[in-house]
């Protein structure tokens, strides 16, 4: 294994890649600490001129970052449900001060949504994934570019005749705190022209478990005239949020220490093993021994197998020979023909949609893992539902999918032998 360094960092694997950049783990050796290490390439950021935005090497630019290990709200949400009161004022409190830091320093987010807040160990919220983010130009009061997730975007963004970038991050931060007490989203329908028509009539009603201060703020946000929507100083001031609130204190600006700045810039090094491969399709994320112990719940791994009835409550798993691209078009297809809407983000996938009797809201998660060489599997987890209609969707889904869902050959065996007997028998 080959151990890079860039500074005083000694650079691991890679975590995450986006658009313009690939994400590293690394460890400051002086200190220990972990931290995640953006590589952007030079030839991209001039290439999309953005050279005003950054200090670059000759070849990469190295951006140190906070390693965040609690994973994404949206999965807190998917494993848990919907969350309580407490809990869910709790983390809209600490976004409305992260976001109204944002707008403090001239950034409108304008992606704001679960799978964008990370929660750090301490389980505190972090907004990322700025790659939508704005600032306005000196003199410029609205921004025109239509941008963001359909569900979570301000009416105003789709009427494209400009917008406040501060005030449709309010509008998400309202829909974000709706699905953190309801489970689901307040606009969703498989229409896009349907669900944009909701979204700018803000036509929604809260489920009869919120309480009463909690509607009155999210119909105060939810408001769908950009000038009368209720302001986050004025959100700061609402009862409901003020409760058990807790301002977050910002933390002291760590001085620059160039040489630190000069060693990674001057690095004779400067190519990683695998930066050349750096916008090419890394694939699914690869599982190891001890992930699979962890997903099998201990050492029988024969439950990442198990398609029984009772193991498909809630969550379940296939395995498959195909190529992990194969897989996801194919999921993807067989939904959209069961009435779903699909959001892919690499190699994870969000089914929702209406439950087959039509009454209540489903979404189920589905995510590829590389298990061998030959082999990737796919796991599966209601996020939203009875687990009654889950049992229904899952029965219907794979059934659409046995040309690429791989069994063990016993169970071939058994199906066989089964077959058998009951052609003797008639």
């Amino acid at each position: 294994m080959v151990i890079r360094k860039v500074g005083k960092y000694e650079v691991g694997r890679t975590i995450g890649e986006g658009t313009f950049a690939k994400v590293k783990f690394a460890q400051n050796t002086e200190t220990g600490e972990s931290v995640a290490m953006k590589v952007l390439d030079r030839s991209t950021i001039i290439k999309h001129k953005m050279v005003d935005q950054v200090i670059a090497s000759r070849t990469k630019i190295y951006i140190i970052l906070e390693f965040i290990t609690g994973g994404e709200l949206f999965d807190k949400i998917v494993h848990h449900g919907r969350l309580s009161e407490s809990e869910s004022r709790r983390y809209f409190q600490q976004l409305i001060d992260a976001v109204d830091y944002c707008h403090s320093k001239g950034v409108s987010h304008r992606d704001l949504k679960p799978e964008n807040l990370l929660l750090d160990s301490q389980g505190n919220l972090k907004i990322s994934d700025f790659g939508l983010s704005a600032i306005l130009a000196e003199g410029v009061d609205l921004l025109r570019t239509t941008c963001g997730t359909p569900n979570y975007v301000a009416p105003e963004v789709l009427s494209h005749k400009g917008y406040n970038g501060a005030f449709a991050d309010t509008w998400s931060c309202g829909v974000i705190l709706y699905v953190l007490m309801a489970g689901y989203l307040p606009f969703d329908e498989i229409d896009l022209t349907t669900l944009y028509g909701k979204i700018e009539k803000s036509e929604f009603s809260c489920p009869s478990w919120f309480p009463v201060g909690a509607k009155s703020l999210i119909h105060r946000i939810l408001d769908p005239n950009p000038e009368t929507r209720i302001r986050i100083v004025e959100i700061r001031n609402d009862e409901w949020f003020k409760r058990n609130y807790i301002p977050v204190k910002l933390p002291e600006i760590e001085d620059i220490d160039l040489d630190d700045v000069d060693a990674a810039f001057d690095d004779p090094e400067e190519e990683l093993p695998t930066e050349q491969q750096s916008h090419e399709d890394t694939g699914p994320l690869a599982l190891n021994a001890f992930d699979m112990i962890i997903l099998s719940q201990g050492l029988n791994l024969a439950s990442l197998f198990d398609r029984r009835k009772e193991s498909l409550q809630h969550q379940t798993r296939f395995v498959s020979q195909k190529e992990a691209k194969v897989v996801l078009s194919s999921m993807e297809v067989v939904a959209q023909s069961m009435g779903f809407k699909t959001h892919i983000r690499n190699y994870k996938m969000r089914v929702e949609g209406l439950s087959a009797n039509r009454l209540s809201h489903f979404s189920a998660i589905m995510e590829i893992f590389q298990i061998a060489p030959t082999f990737i599997m796919v796991d599966i987890q209601k996020a939203a539902g009875e687990a009654d209609e889950y049992l229904k969707f899952y029965k219907k889904f794979c059934s659409n999918l046995d040309d690429i869902i791989w069994t063990l050959p016993d169970e071939t065996c058994k199906s066989r032998t089964t077959q058998v007997k009951s052609r003797r028998k008639s």
